[in-house]
């Protein structure tokens, strides 16, 4: 038996039996890593020496017979853009490269609360804007199941991680899918949690109306012990929802008898890859065949999500990464004659191409006779979206669409034209854009081999029906038990 290729729930009933250590546990993880990591480049940074005081501790408290809880001891992998006190944070991003928070990220604090072992810091596109992982100020990471094709993004260095078995499960964050289109790329389960369900603080903003931390699990059962962790109201941040968060592992029931699903025809566009639209095909007939009742709904202003994203998202982006100017921290550049020289300089050599794009299109939007055009606009039609999504769910329980409309692409192949890069995107935007929950979960594979992602999206904090509708779909299929070959 392998340790790294456990689950949390798998790993935990080992360690509270003493039938493992959780420092045997990293070992295996550490020792996983060495093997596979020069292939996938999921880490920017690994901090061994805390991760074995973690779990020491862990393992004394056991010893002396103490009760343990669901992630005591779990070895976990941290995108590199969530605040780690006395750890380098760099949001994979050059402007960044030698910062050091000073404080813990709320949901940081919670795993730490809870003794979660921490491996280290996951790559990430840089600020999190991209779909790739290509925009890693420092590497690119490489999809586990082909190591030619990209990981998805941004949250690519904790799916590919995950996907490894190169840690048991990670946090990602999601702005526009970017937790859940790299589940879907490799193959695990992703939940962005409803806005204001987790902790914002801690987190490097990019869109602050838009971004919520979530886990990336082997399982769905893994994702709800997660969620029960990170979940929750906390008075550091403003967005933050005062709640009651029930225990999400009560939602894990293996029944849809009587659930309402929705398939939005929007969703299924041209273009798509046909074996997704067969894979997520045959997904509805399994909950049907399950007892669930499939209608056919409409979303009408998706066909809007990505161009109102992009205009609200790289406004806020615009607004987020003003503070990087080299005075307070990151950082500065050297030769400048004059304050504004220091600027230009630090933030030209700081921010990689795809950053600078988006500040550039957000300080657009933004300008003076453009917000009314742009912003105000966006943000109205935004409204409309998310009525559409309020007037479906007065219909249906729970809405299922393809999380992404293709496979993982090839590492390179939409570089040169940003425009298809961003519609990577254009199932999991609106979700963001309403602010409700939504969960992948792998469904199928292509004929090359690559996994496709089925999602499904709830009501405003009703991520209980979610993980309770991907639970059955998972515990009636073998999907997520795939493993990718690494030994090539």
């Amino acid at each position: 038996m392998d340790l790294y290729s456990l689950t949390i729930h798998q790993l935990h009933d080992l360690i509270a039996q003493k039938e493992v250590t959780s420092r045997e546990a990293t070992e295996a993880l550490y020792q996983r890593i060495r093997e596979v990591e020069g292939k996938v480049n999921a880490f920017l940074l690994l901090t061994e020496e805390e991760a074995f005081h973690q779990a020491d501790q862990v393992d004394r408290k056991i010893a002396k017979g103490e009760e343990v809880g669901d992630l005591a001891g779990i070895p976990l992998g941290l995108k590199d853009i969530l605040c780690t006190k006395g750890v380098r944070t760099t949001c994979a991003s050059k402007i960044l490269e030698g910062y050091v928070p000073f404080y813990d990220g709320t949901v940081i604090q919670k795993l730490r609360e809870r003794e979660a072992v921490f491996l280290g810091k996951l790559n990430m596109d840089e600020f999190a804007m991209g779909s790739s992982t290509e925009n890693s100020g420092f590497q690119v990471t490489h999809n586990p199941w082909d190591l030619q094709r990209i990981p998805g993004g941004s949250s690519g260095g904790s799916a590919a991680a995950v996907a490894a078995d190169e840690c048991i499960a990670a946090l990602g964050t999601d702005t526009g899918g970017s937790i859940r289109q790299p589940a879907a790329c490799c193959g695990v389960v992703g939940m962005k949690p409803t806005y204001g369900r987790v902790s914002r603080y801690g987190l490097v903003a990019f869109a602050s109306s838009l971004d919520q931390i979530g886990p990336i699990t082997k399982d769905v059962e893994d994702c709800a012990i997660l969620m029960n962790a990170i979940s929750g109201y906390d008075p550091y941040d403003s967005t933050s929802v005062m709640v009651e968060v029930p225990d999400y592992k009560r939602s894990l029931k293996r029944d849809v008898q009587g659930v309402r699903i929705g398939i939005p025809d929007e969703y299924f566009i041209e273009g798509m890859d046909p074996e997704v639209d067969r894979a997520i095909q045959e997904a509805m007939e399994l909950f049907r065949k399950w007892g669930a009742e499939i209608e056919r709904i409409s979303l009408p202003h998706t066909q809007y999500a990505v161009a109102i994203y992009y205009i609200i998202a790289t406004a806020e982006a615009s607004s987020n990464l003003a503070r990087y100017d080299g005075v307070k921290y990151g950082l500065r550049s050297k030769g400048y004659r004059d304050l504004m020289e220091m600027y230009t300089q630090t933030r030209a050599k700081g921010f990689g191409e795809e950053v600078k794009r988006r500040i550039i299109l957000g300080t657009y939007v933004l300008s003076a006779g453009y917000y009314e055009a742009y912003y105000r606009k966006a943000s109205q039609v935004r409204t409309l979206m998310r009525k559409d999504f309020e007037g479906a769910f007065e219909k249906v329980d729970v809405i299922l669409a393809p999380t992404a409309p293709t496979p993982a692409f090839r590492i390179g192949e939409k570089t040169d034209d940003p425009l298809q890069m961003y519609l990577s995107d254009i199932h999991t935007i609106p979700v963001n854009l309403a602010g409700i929950p939504a969960i992948s979960l792998p469904c199928g594979f292509s004929r090359d081999g690559l996994p496709i992602g089925l999602q499904l999206m709830g009501k405003h904090f009703d991520e209980g029906m979610l993980l309770r509708v991907a639970y059955t779909f998972e515990q009636n299929t073998d999907f997520h038990l795939q493993k990718p070959n690494l030994t090539y």
